[in-house]
């Protein structure tokens, strides 16, 4: 069963080898417990793409996209989308933050997903279960 949705910087963070999220990532893998929204995907290719060795990373990306299941928008993501785009709308929130971001957030709601990130932005998020991991 899925338990994280892993968010941009930690995926790339774990492609890229870093230790401490490598092992903090490895045992959810063997235990079949992380997604992706299919927008981290193309945030970690844009970062992928500037980086010398790039076809061998994409390579690897989608070999651990056969084991990090990615998440589709839906109808039912959009319409969460909507809802904590107007939760977080002042004067009645804490203040937007970016689309991709909220799109990436409302896939984890909706999903019943805890999203595993280093950008604190999400903790503001009304219903969103965040784990914060450091990347560097």
């Amino acid at each position: 069963m899925r338990s994280y949705l892993v968010d941009t910087g930690p995926l790339a963070a774990y492609l890229l080898g870093r230790p401490r999220v490598v092992a903090q990532i490895d045992p959810w893998l063997d235990r079949h417990e992380v997604a992706a929204s299919i927008l981290v995907y193309g945030e970690v290719t844009e970062y992928l793409k500037g980086l010398p060795d790039f076809p061998t990373r994409r390579t690897h990306l989608r070999r651990q996209l056969q084991e990090i299941r990615p998440y589709l928008l839906t109808y039912a993501i959009m319409e969460r989308y909507a809802d904590i785009r107007r939760a977080m709308r002042p004067p009645y929130g804490p203040g937007l933050i970016g689309d991709v971001d909220t799109l990436i957030a409302a896939t984890a709601v909706e999903r019943g997903l805890t999203l595993v990130t280093a950008d604190g932005d999400f903790t503001r998020v009304p219903g969103l279960s965040v784990l914060q991991i450091a990347v560097r």
